[in-house]
């Protein structure tokens, strides 16, 4: 089953549990993954719906570290019900240990010793953690390793 129709299925079952919050976010995954496949006229692989979710994940973060700076704790506490919803969506994130061996494995893969070798190391380690790991503090890592 594709995550669209997981999606699909879990909100008619929030719609019959009348969970509100579940349902408005899972509605609004639908909707934004809905768009893309309007303006790119063509259907989203699960791939890419994972790479929707994240980024939905990503900005709701960010908006609870702005709500939580302007003191509205009610509207970081929606944010962050929000993002437990998408979780559920998302691949298992992975460990520090197991992303540390990725970026090991890759960066001897690809013969890396540089930092002008980052942007490879770094595309052959994107498709493999795509939602399960955040970009940013994979490419802190690898700096720390290519000095």
């Amino acid at each position: 089953m594709s995550l669209v129709d997981q999606l699909k299925d879990q909100m008619k079952e929030a719609m019959r549990a009348k969970e509100k919050v579940r349902l408005g976010t899972i509605r609004m995954a639908l909707a934004a993954v809905k768009q893309i496949e309007v303006d790119t006229r063509e259907t989203l692989t699960d791939d890419q719906a994972i790479a929707v979710l994240t980024k939905m994940v990503k900005q709701r973060r960010d908006s609870i570290a702005q709500y939580e700076a302007a003191g509205r704790s009610e509207l970081a506490l929606a944010e962050a019900e929000e993002i437990q919803v998408l979780e559920d969506f998302l691949p298992k994130p992975l460990s520090e240990e197991e992303i540390a061996a990725l970026v090991d494995a890759s960066i001897s893969e690809m013969g890396a010793s540089t930092m002008a070798d980052m942007g490879k190391v770094m595309g052959a380690l994107k498709p493999k953690v795509m939602g399960r790991a955040d970009m940013a503090a994979i490419g802190a890592m690898i700096r720390a390793k290519l000095k």
